[in-house]
C-alpha cells in the first residue's frame, strides 16, 4: 500500500510542476505582450525636446507621401496643385505605417489623443504645401 500512495503522490507532484511550468510560461507571455505597465515619463523633457523627437516621425511620414505622390502617373509636374489633394488621399494607405508611427509618437510625447488631433489638423493643413516644396526641391 505504501508503494501505491508514493506513486500517487509523485503523480500529483508531477502534475503540479507541469501546471506551475505552464503558469510561469503564461505569465512571461503576458508580461512580454503587454510591455511595461507604465510608459517612461517624458515630463522631464522640454517642449522643444518633445517637438524634436516627434519631428523625426513627421519627416518620415511626409517623405513617404512625397515619394508616393511624385511616383504617381497622375501627378502633373507643371501644375502639382491641380490634383494634389486626391493624390495625397490616395497615397495614405501606402504610408499608413509611417503615419501611425507619427501619431503614436505625438501621443507618447504630448499625451494620449494629441497625435490624431495633430494629424487631422496642423499636419494635414500643411501637407500639400510641404509636398509641393519637397517635389520642387528634388526637381532642382
Amino acid at each position: 500500500m505504501a508503494r501505491v500512495s508514493v506513486v500517487v503522490n509523485l503523480r500529483r507532484v508531477g502534475e503540479l510542476s507541469m501546471i506551475l511550468s505552464h503558469l510561469a510560461a503564461a505569465s512571461l507571455v503576458v508580461a512580454v505582450a503587454t510591455g511595461p505597465l507604465e510608459e517612461p515619463s517624458v515630463s522631464r523633457l522640454s517642449i522643444q525636446q518633445r517637438d524634436t523627437a516627434t519631428r523625426v516621425f513627421m519627416r518620415s511620414a511626409t517623405e513617404c507621401i512625397v515619394r508616393t505622390v511624385a511616383g504617381d502617373d497622375r501627378f502633373r509636374k507643371n501644375d502639382p496643385a491641380t490634383n494634389l489633394g486626391d493624390l495625397i488621399v490616395d497615397a495614405m494607405p501606402s504610408c499608413l505605417t509611417s503615419m501611425r508611427a507619427m501619431i503614436d509618437a505625438h501621443d507618447r510625447y504630448f499625451g494620449a489623443g494629441s497625435g490624431e488631433e495633430f494629424f487631422m489638423g496642423v499636419y494635414l493643413d500643411s501637407l500639400p504645401s510641404a509636398v509641393i516644396k519637397a517635389i520642387r526641391k528634388d526637381a532642382e
